[in-house]
């Protein structure tokens, strides 16, 4: 599990249930703030296309980690359920201080709301909230951490040894290295913004636009739009979808209840429910208050084309971060039986020698190039990989 996805938002909006619903695990839940106070850390999965069914024989995958279901490849990831954050938490307020180290673990970020507007920016309940303003609240939170951070990098410039003379991307990038970001990078962004590399000519708008702009860059995030089974949350979505000020967002409609409500049922052999499916179907004795909720949730499944968890966490990983998954070994078993064991997450613009170094540090070292399993041809070392490529990495090692 290479990449951590962090379920971040304000206390009592379904994060936890999101939590459990993703990795069936069993973290307290409840309508009040600050439920979650410590992160918690479970194994979830993100679905890939199984390759095995495209090469001959008719062989099945044998994967080592996660699982494979009806052609579907479950590959595991890390998902971090972040303390509850509330206005001021760049100030301390609240879990602030915990609240953004815990996040800054993570490689991308699921924004949870609560469209249903039950509750407000403190976490209690409430009639007619706008989910708006969790939006733009957290996104303001990010931005004044960031910009925190930026201005004691300018200090740093303008106080350091080579003084206004050094190069300002160096000592951002120093300042701002837990972000992962680079000298490179800042450059980048700042030369991107039309600013002079000199951050004596930047007005305070242009700090914080800067901060946004690296902000988005480094800590890629999505928003899971909860409780999309209340006909409320339902208006909310189309009122903020259809808005331009939220252009810049990937909003997905989720129901963390009703997933984690089919999964249940799963395991109890009351449905039989694949994780991201669009459909399910009874299949055992069930309650006539069981066989009402089932059909509710079954009416919403239908219309949203699943209960959106699944898709929250996909989006997130493979469409705003850009990650890729890539499976290791030729289209043919082993005489062991296993095929395409492993199926790994790798970064958007992973190489064929950067996969050799993932499997294993001596690999990578003694890479000769690869083979692309589909159709035969030889892989360079620079060549960049695409989601879902089986490669055969060929080493002296």
């Amino acid at each position: 599990m290479s990449y951590k996805i962090g379920l971040v938002g304000k206390p009592s909006v379904g994060k936890s249930t999101l939590f459990n619903a993703a990795t069936m695990n069993d973290v307290p839940e409840g309508a009040y703030p600050f439920t979650t106070i410590d992160p918690s850390v479970g194994e979830a999965y993100v679905r890939v296309e199984c390759a095995a069914p495209e090469f001959e024989g008719g062989h099945e995958c044998t994967p080592n980690h996660g699982f494979c279901r009806d052609g579907v490849r479950y590959v595991p990831v890390e998902l971090v359920d972040v303390a509850g954050l509330v206005p001021g938490a760049h100030e301390g307020k609240g879990l602030g201080n915990q609240f953004l180290t815990d996040l800054n673990e993570a490689d991308v970020l699921v924004h949870v709301v609560d469209f249903s507007g039950e509750t407000d920016l403190e976490g209690e309940p409430a009639e007619d909230h706008d989910p708006r303003e969790d939006i733009d609240f957290l996104e303001r939170e990010l931005d004044m951490w960031y910009l925190d951070i930026l201005e004691k990098g300018i200090e740093r410039h303008e106080t350091g040894y080579h003084g206004a003379d050094g190069d300002i991307e160096a000592d951002l990038a120093e300042q701002m290295s837990a972000f992962r970001t680079n000298e490179d990078e800042i450059k980048q962004v700042i030369l991107s913004l039309d600013l002079e590399l000199d951050p004596e000519t930047w007005g305070d708008e242009d700090r914080a636009a800067l901060a946004r702009e690296i902000r988005i860059r480094t800590k890629p995030m999505i928003v899971a739009a909860n409780k999309m089974d209340t006909p409320a949350a339902q208006d909310n979505y189309e009122a903020i979808t259809s808005d331009p000020d939220y252009d810049h967002l990937t909003v997905v409609p989720v129901s963390a209840h009703a997933e984690k409500a089919l999964k249940t049922a799963d395991e109890q052999g009351a449905v039989a429910y694949r994780p991201g499916a669009e459909d399910f179907e009874i299949a055992g004795d069930v309650s006539d208050e069981q066989a009402a909720g089932l059909r509710q949730i079954e009416s919403f499944v239908a219309e949203f084309g699943g209960t959106g968890v699944q898709s929250a966490l996909e989006t997130a990983l493979f469409e705003e971060f850009g990650a890729k998954a890539v499976f290791p070994g030729s289209g043919s078993p082993r005489d062991t039986g296993e095929f395409l064991q492993d199926c790994l997450v790798l970064p958007e613009n992973a190489t064929a020698e950067d996969f050799a170094y993932h499997l294993h540090s001596d690999i990578g070292e003694g890479f000769l190039h690869g083979i692309d399993a589909r159709s035969g041809r030889q892989v360079g070392a620079d060549t960049t990989l695409d989601h879902r490529d089986v490669v055969e990495i060929v080493t002296t090692n």
